[in-house]
């Protein structure tokens, strides 16, 4: 379907057409209609299907042909809220906003941690009519009365599923409290846990309801491929793989931040250009290593779950697992880095006897076994013995690591106070976006 066809004006279409896009995929087709009649939206969307496009487009349609209500005085007030789990997320969006929004006069901003934020503050004194932002900085501006939400008309959460899972619930219902009881909310959402299902339950008034893949399904134009090796030799096979077929722009995940530094350095000193993106790293690290890797001038960009939330590289071609994730839902999440919007990817995870459990609760997941190959020369040893996966959160007992409570065996983390915040926040200690450490990967 064209995008002609969608009821966007011919400003918004003019910057559509510039970014290469003609054709709407399968969410933008429902979502776009749905968002412009002004109900409320629950979309299920992986990553990779549009669904940026398919909220950013008609918002600016809507806010363009609804002029701003009369400004009182202080702060400008925010008319459109994006809320996202992530800084790299937040900026993606953020990007997209801009581009798609080149020819109208609407302006907007991204907020999160890591950066200071008097030059945020300096921002927000002038007009502000799309506000995207991670919720523990924008709670920041909130504390420091340096943002006004009270004129919000359309509320976007955007991967809410991985909002709850980083633990910012609590967070989120002190923004929506804050927030105009007349408004259009639109979730998004990669799955539906009960979770998701019980906020969208409190946040959502006869939501329309989209949903464009099945729960937890993998997209078709992803070869997936796991490779058998001892966990002494993967270093060495990733690196043989990388080599014998030339891969040039490679995305590959760790289970933690130590380790996803030590492959980086090992890479690096092994003749192929790595870094390492994690919460640890400054976010002008994280800003420098991803804007090299999509240029292309880096060849491998080691990441865990959390940092790779919002990378948004066209025609990304591989993926690594170089470790399986604890739970089985992330799988789904880091393969549909690449396989984006009908390119074709390729997902390879190097399995050792130590993640042989984790691997079943995947496949059990996505509903299909994973072909399974051995590479000469790094024969797995079959005597080998399992040993606990070395990050102390290991899948719960005969789960396989098939669901999200095998994250947090036992119930949520103790809760951490949050850096950067005075007094004032009503208890609330959950950790603001611009930590880093605590669940910020």
């Amino acid at each position: 379907m064209s995008f002609t066809t969608l009821g966007l004006s011919e400003t918004i279409l003019r910057a559509v057409t510039e970014r290469g896009y003609t054709e709407a995929t399968p969410i933008q087709k429902q979502a776009i209609p749905a968002v412009l009649s002004g109900g409320d939206l629950l979309a299920g969307a992986q990553t990779g299907t549009g669904k940026t496009a398919g909220f950013v487009l008609p918002i600016l349609q809507r806010l363009t042909d609804t002029p701003a209500k009369s400004q009182p005085r202080g702060f400008p007030p925010v008319r459109a809220l994006i809320l996202t789990p992530t800084r790299e997320l937040a900026a993606q969006v953020e990007e997209s906003v801009r581009h798609y929004g080149k020819y109208q006069k609407l302006t907007s901003m991204v907020m999160f941690g890591g950066v200071g934020i008097n030059p945020q503050i300096d921002k927000l004194k002038k007009r502000i009519d799309i506000l995207v932002a991670t919720p523990g900085r924008l709670l920041d501006h909130v504390q420091q009365r340096t943002v006004d939400l009270s004129h919000v008309e359309i509320l976007v959460l955007d991967e809410a599923d991985r909002m709850l899972d980083m633990g910012f619930i609590r967070d989120i219902k002190r923004i929506l409290a804050l927030l105009p009881k007349q408004r259009q909310n639109l979730l998004f959402s990669a799955t539906f846990s009960d979770e998701i299902k019980g906020l969208a339950d409190g946040l959502l008034n006869k939501p329309a309801l989209i949903e464009v893949a099945r729960r937890n399904a993998t997209a078709d134009t992803v070869a997936q491929k796991v490779y058998l090796v001892d966990r002494e030799k993967k270093r060495e096979l990733l690196a043989h793989l990388i080599s014998e077929h030339n891969w040039r722009q490679v995305l590959v995940f760790t289970r933690t931040k130590h380790g996803a530094n030590r492959l980086a350095e090992q890479l690096d000193k092994g003749g192929i250009s790595a870094l390492a993106i994690h919460g640890n790293k400054s976010q002008s690290a994280r800003t420098h290593a991803l804007a090299e890797f999509k240029k292309g001038s880096l060849q491998v960009l080691v990441a865990t779950d959390i940092a790779a939330r919002g990378i948004d590289i066209s025609e990304l071609p591989h993926v690594v697992n170089f470790e399986l994730p604890n739970v089985s839902e992330d799988y789904v999440h880091r393969i549909g880095r690449t396989g984006r919007a009908g390119s074709e990817g390729e997902a390879v995870s190097l399995v050792c006897v130590d993640e042989h459990q984790l691997l079943k609760g995947i496949e059990r997941l996505i509903k299909r076994e994973l072909p399974k190959e051995i590479v000469p020369g790094f024969e797995p040893d079959l005597n080998a013995k399992p040993e606990p996966i070395q990050n102390g959160r290991g899948p719960r007992p005969g789960g396989g690591g098939g669901g999200r409570g095998g994250q947090r065996p036992g119930g949520n983390r103790p809760a951490q106070k949050p850096a950067g915040r005075s007094g004032g926040q009503g208890g609330n200690k959950q950790p603001s976006q611009h930590r880093s450490g605590g669940r910020h990967q």
